[in-house]
């Protein structure tokens, strides 16, 4: 099966490193033009200059975008439509894992984390989604993680925002499927990837990275850590024709981790 997005194009959000970046790099070898987002502008440059170096066909754009605001989201939304003229595949990727007891919490804290995965997620399918179903084809992929299935303790704010996004996610499924627009999530465990780095150098002491990654991956049924790279795979597949009669799916991409399928 030959997985091509030629002719098409896509935000990814989040685009500028670990998950985002794998998921660009993947669409962007495969043919479609890609706009990577994220807020970082040097950050930015470097990643689009990996996806340039592999000499997809299609366009890439960088831009410096913070999808905690509702103006710009417009803003970025309107440019990738200036630039390829339509925008079939969007993939929220954007967030961070803000976690700690419920009771310590601030107002502050919820609304932020909301604004950063939620409400970033309703605003930018608010704009996509029209679009999408008056050209009958569309595919909208949610990166979450196994928490929005099933919490542990301590696991708010950033669990309880993940099950809201599979929720509208579910919702946003049925709106989509008689107009040909797919929507899934993705639901990563432990990945090797750039927020792994941050852990290591926030717990791991005197363990090097490499030892920390294999000590972290014995807790996966697998015996390891999954790559941003099969991560992407799945996700390019989904945006894809070969995934054609999958809607309302959220797929553990996670090494058999989660408790719950």
């Amino acid at each position: 099966m030959d997985i091509r997005l030629d002719g098409k194009s896509a935000i990814v959000t989040g685009g500028s490193k670990g998950l985002g970046l794998a998921i660009a790099k993947e669409f962007a070898a495969s043919g479609a033009d890609v706009a990577i987002l994220a807020r970082d502008q040097a950050t930015l440059a470097d990643a689009k200059g990996e996806i340039q170096k592999l000499g997809g066909k299609g366009k890439v754009l960088a831009i410096s975008c913070d999808v905690s605001k509702a103006a710009a989201i417009k803003a970025a939304c309107d440019q990738a439509n200036r630039e390829f003229g339509k925008v079939d595949i969007f993939v929220n990727n954007a967030g961070q894992s803000i976690r700690g007891p419920s009771e310590t919490l601030t107002d502050e804290q919820w609304q932020a984390d909301l604004d950063l995965k939620l409400f970033a997620q309703i605003r930018f399918c608010r704009i996509l989604l029209p679009q999408m179903k008056q050209r009958k084809w569309g595919r909208i992929i949610s990166v979450l993680n196994i928490g929005a299935k099933a919490p542990g303790a301590d696991s708010a704010p950033t669990s309880v925002s993940r099950a809201a996004q599979m929720a509208f996610t579910k919702a946003l499924s049925m709106e989509g499927a008689p107009h040909n627009v797919l929507v899934n999530s993705l639901h990563v465990g432990v990945i090797v990837s750039d927020q792994i780095v941050r852990r290591h150098q926030r717990e791991g002491a005197n363990v090097s990275l490499e030892d920390f990654i294999a000590q972290a991956g014995k807790a996966v049924p697998m015996g390891r850590m999954g790559k941003a790279e099969e991560f992407a795979n799945v996700a390019t597949f989904l945006a894809s024709d070969a995934a054609g009669y999958v809607t309302g799916c959220a797929i553990n991409v996670d090494g058999g981790r989660s408790p719950v399928v």
